[in-house]
């Protein structure tokens, strides 16, 4: 009898676990480091340099973000392709999430290979061939040299929306699995919160795709510091 891995509990439960534990904080920090951009190349800059600064961040990487990434990830595509959407017949709104938080899953899978291949590794031939990695003083140029690329700005604003949607959804998926959200009424709220929620990631997370090219982003740039400028004059000689 073949394993259907869909009905596994262990490893359902891991992988709601993998995507609101690790990779949601992840996420988080993640949209919040890029929006510092908002306020300039030399504050994105110091960020990324806090991060490097972090004790044991390698190992920090590999355990709490690359082997729950690829678990997620792998456990995903197994039970996408297990998934037996029935939509077209029935038409309700949670059979339409249900493909949708399968197709994003698949196109994060690839996106999230594409992204950690450029930017961490730089690896990608034709594209970025310094990795943000070690070269902090660096990132926001590295970071704005592809964005100015359409065709990347517009694959990492796909990125963004579907990572926001996907999280967003899987926290919802996670409360009532779990048993937090109970009734109808409890579920529709949780729910609302959660599109709502979705929503602002993908605001914030744009905005902070196209600070990378215009100061501010997609607000007003009065809302963002003005970056400071550095001194170029000489201090003036004390006479005597």
């Amino acid at each position: 009898m073949a394993i259907k891995f869909s009905t596994t509990f262990l490893l359902r439960k891991l992988h709601q676990l993998t995507g609101i534990v690790p990779l949601g904080i992840f996420f988080f920090v993640h949209i919040f480091t890029n929006s510092t951009a908002m306020n300039g190349a030399a504050n994105f800059n110091k960020h990324v340099q806090d991060i490097h600064d972090i004790p044991y961040l390698l190992l920090i990487e590999i355990f709490g973000v690359f082997l729950p990434l690829l678990f997620h990830s792998i456990y995903g595509v197994l039970i996408s392709a297990e998934a037996k959407p029935n939509a077209f017949t029935y038409s309700y709104e949670r059979n339409w999430f249900y493909i949708l938080q399968r197709a994003t899953g698949i196109f994060l899978f690839l996106f999230l290979l594409f992204h950690i291949l450029n930017f961490r590794f730089g690896l990608l031939p034709g594209l970025n061939q310094t990795p943000v990695a070690g070269h902090a003083s660096e990132a926001f140029s590295i970071v704005s040299r592809e964005f100015q690329m359409v065709g990347i700005m517009i694959l990492y604003i796909l990125g963004v929306v579907a990572t926001a949607w996907h999280l967003a959804y899987g926290f919802f998926l996670f409360a009532v699995d779990w048993g937090i959200v109970i009734g109808e009424n409890a579920q529709k709220l949780t729910l609302k919160a959660c599109l709502g929620l979705a929503l602002l990631l993908s605001v914030v997370g744009i905005n902070a795709a196209v600070s990378f090219i215009r100061p501010c982003g997609i607000f007003p740039q009065a809302l963002c510091e003005a970056p400071k400028a550095a001194a170029t004059t000489a201090p003036a000689q004390t006479k005597f």
